[in-house]
């Protein structure tokens, strides 16, 4: 009987002692993905704004859902508390980052600095292929040559700050497009 009583009181007390364990809890693997999730949205934000993927009223849109969830992050942070906080707190960061790269994704550019700076880009791996040797000496001349032309075009397209048709930067972009997949034969 007193061996029954015993493990009956062990028991409870194991029992105790592991829920008092596996409940209220600093979570600091939680706080640490969660910073490095904030931290990730508002470089997207910040970079999306810059290239216009994202509108000014988008971005703010963002960042005001991220200043509530940084609020909530900051009541949770190094506190005793159920990881189901936690776990709430990391997937609405998760749902923001989703609709931070839905909005990316819906708006390609394929114009203005983008394909400036595309040209610029083709002409530096132009210059350190045939420097390097790696393009044989008539398909350097060719690829910057067509470099060139498409340089031409680019600049009277933008003369004086404006630019012209899409169609005609749609062209630019694929004529970059294909001078790009040619020197990537060359890696």
């Amino acid at each position: 009987m007193k061996k029954a009583i015993l493990l009956t009181v062990l028991m409870g007390f194991g029992l105790a002692l592991f829920w008092g364990c596996a409940t209220m809890q600093t979570w600091p693997d939680n706080q640490r993905s969660a910073e490095n999730k904030m931290v990730v949205i508002q470089e997207k934000i910040g970079d999306g704004l810059k290239t216009g993927a994202i509108s000014p009223d988008q971005s703010q849109m963002f960042l005001t859902t991220l200043k509530g969830i940084r609020t909530d992050y900051q009541a949770l942070r190094d506190k005793d508390v159920y990881r189901d906080k936690w776990d709430s707190l990391i997937g609405r960061l998760d749902v923001l980052g989703d609709e931070i790269n839905r909005a990316l994704s819906r708006q390609v550019r394929t114009e203005g600095p983008w394909n400036g700076e595309r040209i610029v880009a083709l002409q530096g791996r132009i210059d350190d292929g045939r420097i390097s040797g790696r393009f044989p000496s008539t398909e350097g001349r060719e690829f910057q040559s067509r470099l060139d032309a498409i340089r031409g075009d680019y600049l009277r397209m933008t003369e004086g700050g404006r630019y012209t048709e899409r169609d005609e930067r749609t062209g630019i972009s694929l004529r970059l497009d294909s001078l790009e997949t040619d020197i990537n034969r060359y890696r």
